[in-house]
C-alpha cells in the first residue's frame, strides 16, 4: 500500500508543474484523495458489500467533486488533474499511466446490463470535458481532445477530436508532450474549408459569377477561416 501511495504522489510531481512538494501533493490534491478512496470502495465492492462501498464513493464525491463507481477497475499511476466533474462508470476499466482532466465522463449509453462503459488503454490522455460513452476500447498511447465526444473504438496511437469524435492522427508513435492536449487539428474547420471550395466551383460552373468575383470570395473565405487555425 505504501508503495502505491509513493507512486501516486510521484506521478503528480512528474506531470503537474504546479506541484511543489510531496507534502503539498499528499494533503491538497483531490484527484489523489479520490483514487485512494476508490481503492477502499473497490475492495468493499469485490466483497459484495455494495451499499458500504457506495457510501464510501459518495463521501469521496462530496469531498472531491470526482465520482468513481466502486466497481470501476483502475490501473497504476492514474493522474486526475484538478478533477472536478469527473465521472467514471461501474464497468469502466482504466490502464496504467493514464491522465484525466476535469469534466471527463467515462460513461454508458443506455440501460443495458453487463459491460457498458469504456475500456481505456495505457498511456492515454483524456482532455478536459471529453465524453467517452459506450462499451468499447480506447487504445494505448491515445490522445482524446478537449470536449470530444467519443462513441466508437479508437485504435492504438491515435488522436481523436470533435463531436462525434474523429481520428485525426494515427502514426504509430507515442505523443512526445502528453500534457499539451490543446494543439490538435480541427476537423470542423477543415470540413468548412472543403464545403466553401465546392460552393465556389459550383458557382463557376453555373456561370453565376465571373472569375474575378469568385476569386474575391475565395480570398475572403481563406482570410476568415485562417483565423481559426490551431
Amino acid at each position: 500500500m505504501l508503495e502505491h501511495i509513493k507512486a501516486d504522489i510521484q506521478v503528480v510531481l512528474d506531470n503537474d508543474p504546479a506541484a511543489r512538494s510531496r507534502f503539498e501533493v499528499f494533503f491538497t490534491y483531490a484527484g489523489l484523495h479520490a483514487i485512494w478512496a476508490h481503492r477502499i470502495a473497490h475492495r468493499l465492492y469485490r466483497r459484495e458489500w455494495f451499499t458500504v462501498a457506495r457510501m464510501v464513493s459518495q463521501f469521496s464525491r462530496f469531498m472531491t467533486g470526482i465520482e468513481i463507481h466502486p466497481g470501476a477497475r483502475i490501473g497504476k499511476r492514474l493522474f486526475i488533474d484538478h478533477g472536478m466533474g469527473v465521472v467514471i462508470g461501474e464497468t469502466c476499466e482504466i490502464g496504467d499511466d493514464v491522465i484525466i482532466y476535469q469534466g471527463v465522463t467515462l460513461g454508458g449509453t443506455g440501460k443495458e446490463k453487463g459491460k457498458r462503459h469504456p475500456t481505456v488503454g495505457n498511456n492515454v490522455v483524456i482532455g478536459s470535458g471529453a465524453k467517452v460513452l459506450g462499451s468499447f476500447r480506447i487504445g494505448d498511447n491515445c490522445n482524446v481532445g478537449s470536449n470530444s465526444v467519443v462513441l466508437r473504438e479508437v485504435p492504438d496511437s491515435s488522436t481523436v477530436v470533435g463531436n462525434p469524435g474523429r481520428i485525426v492522427k494515427r502514426n504509430g508513435e507515442r505523443v512526445s508532450d502528453r500534457l499539451d492536449h490543446t494543439k490538435l487539428p480541427d476537423p470542423v474547420i477543415d470540413s468548412l474549408r472543403f464545403l466553401q471550395k465546392e460552393i465556389e466551383e459550383l458557382r463557376q460552373q453555373i456561370g453565376g459569377e465571373d472569375g474575378q468575383k469568385a476569386e474575391q470570395r475565395r480570398l475572403e473565405s481563406e482570410q476568415y477561416f485562417g483565423d481559426y487555425e490551431i
